[in-house]
C-alpha cells in the first residue's frame, strides 16, 4: 500500500514539473518560470529523463518529494481532470498545489510527533491539529487557494516544538541550541550533537561526517550537500526524505526508521 504522505508520480499531473520554478545552477541545467512546463515533461506527465536526471544536470529534481500533495491535488481536489484537459484550471491548480505541499508536510510532522512516546502529554492536542490539517486537505480548490497558512503554522509549530523538547530530553545533559544557526560549510566532523536543536539551521556543505545527530531536531534544516558520511541520525526528529536526498552520505550513515538511503549515496560509499 502506498504512503499517502509520499509522492506518487503515477497519479499526479506532473505538478512539481510545472508549478515550481528553478534557476540554472548546479542543481538545474536551465531556468524555468513558475507555471511553465519543464521541457522534459512528457504528454503522459512522466519525466522523459527520469532515469538520468543527475547526469543530465537536474539533480535538484532527484531530491524533491511533494509529501503526496501532487496526487491529492490531481485526483481529489480536481477530481482527476488535468490542467491539460481543462487549461482554465491550470493557474488555480498550481497555486493549490503549493498550499497542499505545506499542508501535507505539516501532516507528516504531526504524525511523527504522535508516534513519539515521550510526547504523550501533548498527544491530544497533536491529534486535534492533525485532524484539522487533514480536513483542510480535503477542501475545495477555492478554499485551498484562499487558505492562510499563518493560522495553521501558529497552531502547529508550538506543538512540534513541545514534542521535540520532550523527546530530546532523553538525550540528557544540556543539548545544544543551534536553531536557525548559520553553519554553512561548518567543520563539524565527529561533533557531539545528540539531542541538539537544529531547527532551521543552515547546514549547506557542512562537514557532519561521523557526527552524533541522534535525537537531534532537524525540522527545516538545510542539508544541501552536507556530508553525513558515518553520521548517526538514529531517532533524528522531523527529518524528511528530501532533506536526506539533498545531502551526501554513505553505507555507514545511520538513518531514522522510515527513511531510505538515497541511491546516489552509493557513489560516496
Amino acid at each position: 500500500m502506498s504512503d499517502p504522505l509520499r509522492g506518487d508520480c503515477a497519479n499526479c499531473f506532473g505538478l512539481c514539473c510545472v508549478a515550481l520554478p528553478f534557476a540554472r545552477s548546479a542543481d538545474f541545467a536551465r531556468d524555468k518560470s513558475p507555471g511553465e512546463p519543464c521541457r522534459n515533461l512528457r504528454t503522459d506527465f512522466r519525466c522523459g529523463i527520469h532515469t538520468k536526471l543527475r547526469p543530465s544536470g537536474f539533480s535538484g529534481c532527484t531530491v524533491f518529494d511533494c509529501f503526496g500533495a501532487g496526487q491529492k491535488v490531481s485526483q481529489v481536489t480536481f477530481g482527476g481532470v488535468s490542467w491539460r484537459e481543462a487549461p482554465e484550471t491550470s493557474e488555480q491548480m498550481f497555486g493549490v498545489f503549493l498550499v497542499m505541499l505545506r499542508l501535507q508536510e505539516t501532516a507528516r510532522h504531526l504524525g511523527e510527533a504522535l508516534a513519539l512516546p515521550a510526547a504523550r502529554p501533548v498527544h491530544d492536542e497533536l491529534r486535534r491539529a492533525l485532524s484539522r490539517v487533514e480536513r483542510l486537505t480535503q477542501g475545495s480548490a477555492d478554499l485551498l487557494e484562499k487558505l492562510d497558512l499563518t493560522d495553521v503554522r501558529a497552531e502547529v509549530h508550538p506543538l512540534l516544538a513541545r514534542s521535540s523538547a520532550l523527546a530530546r530530553a532523553a538525550a540528557g545533559g544540556r543539548p545544544k541550541d543551534r536553531r536557525n544557526a548559520d553553519l554553512m560549510g561548518a567543520r563539524l566532523r565527529g561533533a557531539k550533537l545528540r539531542g541538539a536543536d537544529l531547527r532551521g539551521a543552515l547546514l549547506i556543505a557542512a562537514d557532519l561526517s561521523g557526527a552524533d545527530l541522534s535525537l537531534a531536531d532537524l525540522i527545516g534544516a538545510d542539508l544541501r550537500d552536507a556530508d553525513l558520511s558515518g553520521a548517526d541520525l538514529t531517532g533524528a526528529l522531523f527529518l524528511t526524505q528530501p532533506q536526506l536526498n539533498a545531502a551526501r552520505g554513505d553505507r555507514a550513515t545511520r538513518l531514522p526508521q522510515g527513511l531510505e538511503r538515497p541511491a546516489h549515496w552509493n557513489a560516496h560509499a
